[in-house]
């Protein structure tokens, strides 16, 4: 009797620790314990027991003790497949629905939320199909749970009509905010802004007056961002507020962004006045809006004000200032910038900032500082191609033919892009008025057949490659402006790992500018396989491996960017360039920095 008075009072505590152990020493001897005192052959305990196993990774264990189970119940077969899914084991998950069948045990909701998650990780959408079909004659298909599921998954697969149908498929009373917020992110995901807008406007309209989440409302203002839409934006703001999300991180630089790219600078700044305390990608956020208008005086107030809040910048803060520089005749400020930021910030000036101070003072008229700083400035390959290639247009700006040919003879020294450089050659000529030189220039190409030939970065996405070049992501379409954000958001984690390289950018601007190009400029410094990375991460679904093919070796400072993005992002990355693989995961490379 007292025997039985002690384990009916030992088990719970020991269940209650088991619920609580997080590695695998704590599991195994509270599972020890359980033995001891004879309880942990119930199926309450075994279930309990697996699941404390996988939460800390050790599946096989958990394997081992489900195969011993005499009987097994849904809670079983269910917490093994969550282990196996939460490791990465996706496909021996949703095997385990298909083993269940033969058991006799029934599934539950969560064992096809479960399984179907599984499926939205590897993009299977043909395995995903199976599982739906399975879900739909056990009659879980209008569960919330499994239906929102099932939204994603055909969204990470690329399946919208999918998603869609699913979505439509549920009965109003059984969306929820997640629902709506899953068939949102599904169009975000796809680079469907237009249609995100709608189904956000039938939210407000059909959802009985549901609270949209700080997930749904981002996803919202970056469509609206993404296509331009200023009023729905403004509206959708104001939801913001009404439901107490204004001071959201993600969100206000949501927000930030999208009036900056509607052309209302003003509310982006209003946007940005409002936050308490701003971080450092809040304040780069509105110091590249203020560089984008020109108001290089409002981003050296900015960056000041973050300085005297001890909000320390990062490379592409001090871009954004210089580019404000650049483009509001403040050569001097860039230039005292550029050359104590070592000092000051502890960030050394990589490529793009001397590519920004050749631009300025180009910009100016101060060609011979300009070509100063170019010869002196340690930059190679890609980087020195678009650093020449700014001066050139500088010159042409400004007329100097003579100096417009040394800068095109240094870029055909590095041997690329030569034909990049005859381009701005010609235009050299037709600045100043030699047109038969041009022609001439053209004519030479069209003869030797030459074409360009510059390093690029390419990434494939469902059979599709899409090419990057250094600076240039407009291969990413309508996602352009997510993938630099993410870019933004990712450096400034890796500085706070201790991160000294820069995926800083800058806009270089055509001498055509003044005839109907209205500042959209081409950005430079954001090396190639940075651009495809960024793509890819907001394409490929999460579990499945980004891998980035390059034309030329792939710098230091990349190297380092994608080994810490693999382990803040917790994705595998595969690059090839000119001379080998590297696989990236959890913050290291298969090359052990050696290549």
């Amino acid at each position: 009797m007292a025997a039985t008075s002690t384990t009916a009072t030992v088990t719970p505590l020991l269940i209650h620790l088991l619920r609580g152990a997080t590695d695998h020493a704590s599991v195994a001897a509270t599972h020890a314990k359980l033995l001891k005192v004879g309880t942990a052959s119930t199926v309450s305990s075994c279930n309990h027991i697996i699941a404390a196993y996988c939460r800390c990774g050790v599946t096989a264990r958990a394997r081992d003790l489900f195969d011993g189970m005499p009987e097994r119940d849904v809670i079983s077969w269910t917490a093994l497949m969550s282990g196996y899914s939460s490791t990465g084991r996706l496909r021996l998950a949703v095997s385990l629905l298909r083993d269940m069948s033969h058991s006799g045990v029934p599934p539950n909701a969560f064992t096809f939320s479960t399984a179907v998650s599984a499926c939205a990780r590897l993009a299977d959408s043909g395995l995903g199909r199976e599982v739906h079909a399975r879900a739909e004659v056990e009659g879980y298909a209008s569960d919330a749970v499994v239906a929102t599921a099932l939204i994603d998954m055909y969204g990470k697969a690329g399946d919208v009509e999918a998603a869609r149908a699913v979505f439509d498929g549920m009965a109003a009373p059984v969306r929820n905010a997640v629902s709506w917020g899953s068939m949102l992110s599904v169009y975000a995901q796809n680079a469907l802004g237009r249609e995100a807008i709608q189904l956000f406007a039938q939210f407000r309209t059909k959802s009985n007056f549901m609270a949209p989440n700080h997930f749904m409302l981002s996803s919202v203002v970056n469509a609206c961002a993404g296509v331009g839409r200023l009023g729905v934006g403004k509206s959708v703001h104001g939801t913001v507020l009404r439901f107490g999300h204004g001071c959201n991180g993600v969100i206000v630089v949501a927000l930030v962004d999208m009036y900056s790219k509607c052309g209302f600078y003003e509310y982006s700044r209003k946007v940005f006045d409002r936050i308490e305390r701003p971080s450092v990608i809040c304040y780069t956020s509105i110091i590249v809006a203020a560089a984008k208008y020109g108001l290089g005086r409002c981003a050296l107030t900015f960056f000041s004000e973050m300085i005297d809040r001890d909000v320390q910048p990062n490379s592409v803060t001090l871009l954004g200032v210089m580019h404000a520089c650049s483009h509001s005749g403040l050569v001097d400020t860039g230039l005292h910038l550029l050359h104590s930021m070592q000092s000051k910030y502890g960030i050394s000036p990589c490529a793009s900032h001397y590519t920004c101070a050749v631009d300025m003072l180009g910009r100016a008229g101060r060609l011979e500082e300009a070509f100063e700083m170019a010869d002196e400035a340690q930059v190679e390959g890609r980087d020195a191609l678009m650093l020449w290639s700014s001066l050139l247009s500088a010159c042409r700006t400004h007329r100097r033919l003579d100096l417009a040919t040394r800068a095109a003879h240094r870029v055909s020294e590095f041997n690329q892009d030569v034909a990049g450089a005859l381009v701005v050659m010609s235009n050299a000529y037709t600045s100043a008025g030699q047109t038969d030189n041009a022609a001439a220039v053209w004519s030479n190409m069209r003869q030797r057949g030459i074409q360009k030939d510059p390093g690029c970065s390419w990434i494939e996405i469902k059979d599709i490659p899409y090419v990057f070049y250094a600076g240039l992501v407009s291969p990413a379409g309508a996602r352009a402006g997510e993938v630099m954000m993410l870019l933004d958001e990712l450096e400034g984690q890796m500085r706070e790992k201790g991160y000294k390289g820069g995926l800083g950018s800058t806009r270089v601007f055509d001498a055509h500018e003044e005839d109907g190009e209205d500042g959209k400029g081409e950005m430079v410094g954001v090396h190639s396989e940075l651009l495809a990375l960024g793509f890819g991460l907001l394409v490929i679904p999460k579990g499945m491996t980004i891998r980035v093919m390059k034309n030329l070796r792939m710098c230091c400072d990349c190297h380092d960017a994608f080994k810490l993005i693999s382990g803040i992002m917790v994705r595998e990355f595969v690059v090839r360039d000119l001379n080998r693989f590297h696989h990236f995961k959890m913050g290291s490379c298969s090359c052990n920095d050696y290549w």
